[in-house]
Formats: C-alpha cells, structure tokens, sequence
C-alpha cells in the first residue's frame, strides 16, 4: 500500500507537471507553426530559438492587473476559469503512456490512475469544461460574452453526442472500456484505425468541435464576440481559458491515438507487446506515444492555420444533420458487422477480420464524401434563402 501511494503521487507530479510544461511549450510550437506557414518568422528573440518565450508570457501573465466588471457576478466569475482548467486536467489520468516500468518493488504501470471505466471517466469530465465557459459568459454581464458562452455550449453538446457514439464501435470491438484493454486488444492485430476509418474521422471533426478549434472556434470569433467569453478576462484567468484549450487538446490527441492507432504500441513488432517489462521497452513505447500526439497536435495546428471557419448555422447543420445520424447509422451497421463476422462466422479479431471492417467502410465513405463535397447537407441558412 506505502509502495502504491507513493508510485501514485510521484506520478501525479510527474505527469501534470508535464502536461503544463508541454502545453507551455505548445504555445510556442503554435507561434512558430503559424509563421512556417505564413512564410514568416515568429517568436525568436527570448531566448535561442524564441524558446523562453512562453516563459516570458507567463511571467507577464502573472504581473498584468486583474481586472473584476463592476456588474458581474463575482464569485462565479473568479470560479469559471477554474471549472475550465481542472477539467481539462484531471482527463488525461487515466490514459496510459507506456508499458509498466519495472522497480526493485514491483511493477508500476504507466498511467496516473488505470480505472476500468477509464473511456467513460474521460467522457464524463471532458463534458464539465463546457460549465466554465457558459459561466465566464453569463457572470461577465458582457453581452459578447454571453453569446460566445451560448455558442460553446450548444458546440459542445452538440458535437459531444457524435463523440461519444464514434466510439461505440471501438468498444464493439475491444469488448472494454479500460483503455489498457483497448490498447492490448490492438496489439493482437491491427490499430483500429482500419476497421473503423469512418468512426475515426467522425471522433476527429468531434474533436476539433470539443475543443473549440478552427474551423469550429466560434466561441471565440473575434470578428464577431471581440474575444467570446473570455472578453471581460485579463491576467492568469485570461490565461487559464488557454491552458485549458490547450490541455483538451493534449487530451483529445492522447485519446486518438490510445482509441484508433494503438496507444504506446510500437509498429511492425511485438517486442512491447508482453512481459517481461524492461525499463527500455518503458522507454521505447514513451517515445512511441509522445510520437503519436505530437502528430495530431501538430495537425491541430496545420487546420488552424489553413481553413477558414465555419459560419454558425453550418456548425449547427453538420453536428445535428450530418455528424449524429452518421453516428447513429454506423453504430447499426458495424455493430451487425461485427455481429455477422464474429457471431455467425466464427472469426476473431485478427487481419483478416479488420480488412472485412475496412472494406465495409471504404464502401461506406464513398457516398459519404460525394455527398458532403456537395455542399448541401452543411449549407444551413443559406440555402433556405436561395430556396
């Protein structure tokens, strides 16, 4: 028990401290992303290569006045970017990070808290970030505000529904919600992301939503909120709204990798795909996740920096008009796949069975795409006018 709570609070420690410190250093991966694209330089002056430039921020973060709106609701006000910034925290504990780091007192596995309902845990605290937003704009009593806190709040619901019914089918085929068993189940065969191409691009535009990032930022539409529903915030309040979109995005990029392309598992070998543990194979499957989240954070970063964002009835008519009956349609047909295959064929999850999958939804993402490059089915408003 010494030894477990011990293990526990070191990797507590640990694990936060890097996930601040990464989401510090995003800022500057952003800034300098940004600028490759944009053909220019970007932050480079504090320190080599700009790099102590999000100390820098945070310093001045830290000394800036805090400002509190005579007519706001105070309390609520100070709360909001708290309910924001623990969320979006607590979420990334129960996904693991590497395989078990053998010590002279046992094993220790490599995940905060490895709960056998992780998935849902994730789900269900993910979905308390919204409760910061929607009081940052009420309690400001700035009407750019409240707007922006009304928008993230019919965004997230909206897209949270979508979210959490894509991955019905990645616990249709892992039979757990431990993410442990999602990742083992992967490594038998083959990363989800084949059989399940299309529940993975439905996660990702949900993802992108959840996060209130481009092309779906419209909480925070500058042309049209000022800044959303952070506009009355300044100082280290200002800042928690950040590292908590940050964080959701560290989370959501964990996420995709554990759920579709197999978490800390190293392709093209089953060396780490078993006992016995060495601190190399810890090691190896750290570099190997890190890997993975560093491309989507990266690929957040890409979309923002190349398309436009959405108008908010187009937002509206492809997360109730598209994203939830694709959902819904596609958990029918994959669960009877998957049915057919396992039940009355007798197959188990092998290539074999996830090329069958792959198959399936090449088959199903070809009308799919023709009909949304059409344009019509997210044309909202606009095309009740031309009606």
């Amino acid at each position: 028990m010494t030894f477990f709570l011990w293990t526990s609070a070191i990797k507590v420690v640990v694990v936060f401290t890097a996930v601040m410190v990464g989401v510090a250093f995003l800022t500057w991966v952003e800034r300098r992303v940004c600028a490759w694209i944009q053909d220019r330089l970007g932050p480079n002056r504090v320190g080599p290569e700009g790099l102590l430039q999000p100390a820098a921020d945070g310093l001045k973060n830290l000394f800036k006045e805090e400002t509190l709106p005579a007519s706001s609701d105070k309390l609520l006000f100070l709360l909001a970017p708290a309910m924001s910034f623990v969320p979006a925290l607590l979420t990334i504990a129960v996904i693991p990070f590497a395989t078990p780091l053998p010590t002279a007192w046992g094993e220790v596995p490599m995940v905060v808290a490895d709960l056998p309902v992780g998935f849902l845990y994730i789900l269900a605290f993910a979905s308390l970030g919204v409760y910061g937003v929607v009081f940052a704009g009420w309690s400001s009593n700035n009407k750019y505000a409240l707007l922006g806190g009304l928008r993230s709040s019919a965004q997230m619901i909206s897209y949270e529904i979508a979210m959490g019914m894509s991955t019905v089918a990645v616990l249709l085929l892992a039979g757990n919600v431990a993410l442990s068993d999602v990742i083992a189940r992967q490594q038998q065969s083959t990363w989800f992301i084949f059989p399940l191409a299309l529940a993975y691009f439905i996660f990702i535009v949900a993802a992108f939503a959840e996060t209130n990032r481009v092309p779906f930022d419209l909480p925070e539409a500058e042309g049209e909120l000022v800044a959303g529903y952070h506009t009355e915030y300044s100082a280290m309040k200002f800042s928690m709204f950040y590292i908590a979109e940050y964080s959701n995005m560290v989370t959501a990029s964990a996420l995709m990798a554990t759920l579709f392309f197999g978490g800390y598992d190293i392709p093209l070998t089953s060396w780490d795909n078993g006992p016995p543990w060495t601190i190399a194979k810890t090691l190896a499957t750290l570099a190997m996740f890190s890997l993975k989240v560093g491309f989507f954070l990266f690929l957040y970063i890409w979309v923002r920096w190349t398309l436009p964002r959405f108008r908010y009835d187009q937002l509206m008519a492809l997360g109730w008009k598209v994203m939830l009956p694709l959902a819904l349609g596609y958990i029918t047909v994959m669960a009877s796949a998957i049915w057919l295959l396992h039940a009355r064929l007798g197959w188990t999850y092998d290539t074999r069975f996830a090329l069958a999958l792959f198959g399936l939804n090449v088959l199903l993402a070809i009308p799919l795409f023709f009909a949304l490059d059409r344009g019509h089915l997210i044309s909202g408003s606009e095309a009740r006018g031309e009606a």
